[in-house]
């Protein structure tokens, strides 16, 4: 199976990215840098986290439009997977692939630890690998991770089952509304999650509860029990 993975200056979760699908997949992933205007056919297509552009304006805003996330957003129209990790998930805001945005933690400080994720919605071509409400650990390393939206377009994610994946029993990091770590678009093809599941895909990590979403992605796996 063929992965992309989006490079842009200041990221640096790139390698440990990589290195997962490479494991995962057993293929060397595609690099593709900020000024492609075009990505080559793949099956999954990446936006790792870090701080692009040093997060200046916002986070994810430079990055957002930078040559390369419009070809992102042309192969997602088409239909291909795209996969949004921590300054992924707020590029892929920024860049209109997903709505809401990612705002200060409400602590106002950077949080690096582990949460507990609820899979919402076990059906979405990034969750076939789990069980309906099971519950995954993962770690968290952000500042600006509180998910916002209006009301109305919170309503909708919820009444559309586009929350893919929720903080779960108490350990929020950011104050994210209803929290929630993780959606999809319309579609189903294009997931934003701030939590790093590629920290998490082998027992060297101290567990594999990540590896899930990168072999559901890919097609690699049935369903695993909870």
């Amino acid at each position: 199976m063929k992965s992309a993975v989006v490079l842009l200056p200041g990221l640096n979760r790139d390698r440990d990215m990589i290195a997962a699908l490479r494991t995962i997949s057993g293929s060397e992933p595609l690099t593709v840098w900020q000024t492609a205007t075009a990505i080559p056919p793949v099956d999954l297509i990446v936006v790792p986290g870090g701080f692009s552009f040093g997060d200046y304006l916002r986070c994810g805003a430079i990055a957002a439009r930078s040559p390369v996330m419009r070809a992102v957003a042309d192969e997602a129209a088409r239909g291909v997977p795209v996969l949004g990790v921590c300054n992924g998930f707020q590029i892929l805001c920024e860049a209109g692939l997903l709505p809401g945005a990612l705002m200060r933690n409400t602590t106002l400080r950077f949080v690096c630890r582990e949460v507990k994720l609820e899979v919402v919605n076990a059906r979405t071509r990034f969750t076939t690998a789990y069980a309906p409400g099971q519950v995954i650990r993962c770690p968290v390393a952000h500042h600006d991770g509180n998910y916002f939206a209006d009301e109305a377009t919170i309503a909708r994610l919820h009444d559309e089952d586009r929350v893919v994946f929720r903080y779960a029993d108490g350990t929020n990091p950011n104050g994210a509304t209803r929290d929630i770590a993780g959606i999809v678009n319309e579609a189903g093809n294009v997931l934003g999650l701030m939590p790093h599941p590629e920290n998490l895909i082998e027992p060297e990590h101290g567990g594999t509860d990540g590896r899930g979403i990168f072999e559901s992605a890919l097609g690699l796996t049935a369903r695993i029990a909870a």
